[in-house]
């Protein structure tokens, strides 16, 4: 074969958007998360949510980037696939971060999980000997090394069902690939 320039298409692979994305959403995730423990809202589970809204936000945009930057068709398994992976990789980022930062550097995040616990437990009407039998059972699981890893598989679960919701929105499958 000779030399015939051929023009090749550089396709972009679903690992590739869902890569960067989830380095996108991870940085933002740890921004967000320290300017609620800045502000002293740690706990407030309305703002919470917020991360929510981000997996889903970036999502979007991964879908889009993909589609610009490959032949405009996504499928709705490639969809799932990188807003899955995508928030693997951003919670994940997220997750090691938080917990580097309360193991290591201010574990006072992990006492005012505690008060709002215990205040629940105030608000639920229960007597004192019950709150301190539900606190000690309560203070085992919020160590770092139980609630980081916990809340990263919640994250990740919470994530695979607003991506199963969004790729259902932002799928273009390829024509021609269909039988």
């Amino acid at each position: 074969m000779e030399d015939e320039e051929q023009e090749v298409l550089e396709v972009v692979t679903v690992k590739q958007v869902a890569m960067k994305w989830g380095l996108y959403l991870g940085m933002v995730l740890i921004i967000y998360g320290m300017i609620l423990l800045l502000a002293d809202l740690v706990g407030n589970q309305t703002l919470g949510y917020v991360n929510y809204l981000f997996v889903a936000v970036f999502m979007y945009f991964a879908h889009k980037a993909y589609k610009d930057e490959g032949n405009g068709y996504m499928s709705y398994g490639q969809g799932l696939g990188i807003g899955t992976l995508m928030a693997v990789v951003g919670t994940g980022i997220s997750t090691i971060f938080s917990f580097l930062y309360v193991s290591f550097v201010d574990d006072s995040m992990m006492e005012k999980i505690k008060e709002i616990t215990e205040q629940s437990f105030i608000d639920q009407g229960m007597t004192d000997a019950q709150i301190e039998q539900a606190m000690s059972i309560s203070e085992k699981m919020m160590t770092p090394g139980i609630m980081f890893p916990m809340a990263f598989v919640f994250m990740v679960i919470f994530s695979f069902i607003i991506a199963l919701i969004v790729s259902a929105i932002t799928k273009n499958p390829d024509p021609s690939a269909e039988i």
